[in-house]
């Protein structure tokens, strides 16, 4: 790309988290627990037994400070999620006024340092009383979540102008009723396709109930994940179909053009519903924002003993790979925004979740975390931001993925993802070189990432 591209004006620079990963203090002033908390404490379901988010980064107690650093750092904005059963402990009626007290002192003192607060209502901490009347299976819940959206309308909203219903249901619904590598931990063919459906529905009554109480934005958050054929074969092709209709499409197509992907009833067979035309008009609701999660891309083959896509990944020779096991692709995220352009007729986008876990040396005593790896991602997937900025998407803002190192879900403590190291034992948050980059690409509005001051 040109040296010469910029940034538009305005664009939105912040960094994100979410509540059960780095808030600790999961019953503190009368709140209640979440499913990932039973999940992690379940003996055999996490892949990290021993570890939970009791403590994590201490934010319920730290947040000032956290507040602080990120001003330091330059931040614009900052993605938080909150904990439904801190504000309701039992998911419907009683609000906890304590819990409540804590996203409004939050929110206020965001707003003193000058970054504006992104807020997401539901980022997978479902309380566990609602799971043990159904949980994303029982139609109810999308009454019970526009209820609890409500709540949090009337309480923040002005000093909250953007809000995200659901982050990533994919994520809730293929790791949590189908594989059961996540919480709630089932495996049900049958049961994927139903929780699925309630999480869409419940983001359109959330949607309606901010039309009804809120004045500002409200958009929705998907993890998009682009997919390639392994070869030109026609099994490769329709491999390639399958899995973007599964990852991509399954729930912005409902949402943005009130249909199911047609490949979703032969990925599911008799396990998918005919779903009631009626519920389409409560799901496809008019939207401000789509906001997008990349992380990686899938290079696809047709594989007949993977259920239940018959698809599987290609590990590609020669590819830098995270901790995790994610291709490091930027050209991903490029094609993965010019898609919804196209798809979609160009929404409004932010980047909700971008970043990369990889091995953190131990702070060098001059306090100098050096995480090369991590600030070459950085670099090279803002800029794929920047190329798709240019072919003329409408790309609003960037959330840095994440602001520190947290507990990652089911596998504990042991894969970073923080622009700022934190030492668990003692809670000590330093700075990353990679913070210390963003800091300077959000002080330039990104151009010394082509100016080559940056380097």
């Amino acid at each position: 790309m040109s040296q010469s591209f910029q940034f538009p004006d305005g664009f939105l620079w912040g960094s994100a988290t979410s509540a059960y990963q780095i808030e600790g203090s999961p019953d503190a002033d009368g709140a209640g627990h979440s499913i990932w908390h039973r999940f992690m404490n379940t003996p055999g379901l996490s892949a990290a037994p021993g570890e939970d988010g009791s403590v994590a980064c201490d934010h319920y107690r730290r947040f000032k400070d956290d507040i602080a650093m990120m001003k330091r750092l330059g931040l614009q904005a900052y993605r938080f999620s909150i904990n439904w059963g801190r504000v309701q402990p039992d998911g419907t009626g009683r609000v906890n006024d304590k819990g409540l007290d804590f996203y409004k002192a939050l929110v206020d003192g965001l707003q003193e340092a000058g970054i504006e607060p992104l807020a997401t209502l539901y980022h997978w901490d479902l309380p566990v009383a609602l799971d043990d009347r159904g949980g994303w299976l029982n139609r109810d819940i999308a009454g019970w979540f526009a209820d609890y959206a409500e709540i949090m309308y009337r309480a923040l909203d002005g000093q909250v102008t953007k809000w995200a219903t659901l982050n990533e249901p994919w994520v809730v619904t293929d790791g949590g009723y189908l594989h059961g590598a996540l919480a709630p931990g089932h495996k049900n063919m049958f049961e994927a396709p139903i929780a699925s459906h309630n999480l869409m529905l419940a983001h359109g009554a959330a949607v309606d109930a901010y039309r009804a109480t809120g004045r500002h934005e409200i958009g929705l958050v998907v993890n998009l994940e682009p997919k390639y054929p392994a070869s030109e074969s026609e099994a490769d092709r329709a491999a390639v179909r399958r899995a973007d209709a599964y990852m991509n499409r399954q729930y912005l197509d409902p949402a943005l053009l009130g249909e199911y992907p047609a490949e979703m009833k032969e990925i599911f067979g008799e396990a998918w519903p005919d779903w009631a035309a009626e519920d389409f008009d409560r799901i496809k609701r008019p939207l401000d924002f789509i906001g997008v999660n990349y992380y990686t891309r899938n290079v696809t083959r047709h594989d007949e003993t993977s259920w239940p896509l018959r698809a599987s990944p290609v590990r590609q020779t020669g590819a830098t790979y995270t901790e995790t096991g994610w291709e490091v692709f930027p050209q991903g995220l490029t094609d993965t925004l010019m898609w919804v352009k196209e798809r979609y007729g160009n929404p409004t986008v932010y980047i909700t979740e971008n970043g990369a876990a990889f091995y953190d040396p131990p702070v060098a005593e001059n306090g100098r975390v050096q995480d090369p790896l991590r600030q070459s991602y950085y670099r090279s997937h803002i800029k794929a931001v920047g190329d798709a900025i240019a072919q003329g998407a409408d790309i609003r803002g960037y959330m840095a993925w994440s602001l520190m190192d947290n507990l990652e879900w089911s596998l504990g403590y042991s894969k970073r993802f923080g622009i700022v190291h934190v030492d668990f034992e003692t809670q000590t948050r330093t700075p990353k070189d990679s913070a210390k980059q963003y800091s300077r690409i959000i002080e330039t509005n990104g151009a010394c990432l082509y100016d080559g001051s940056l380097d």
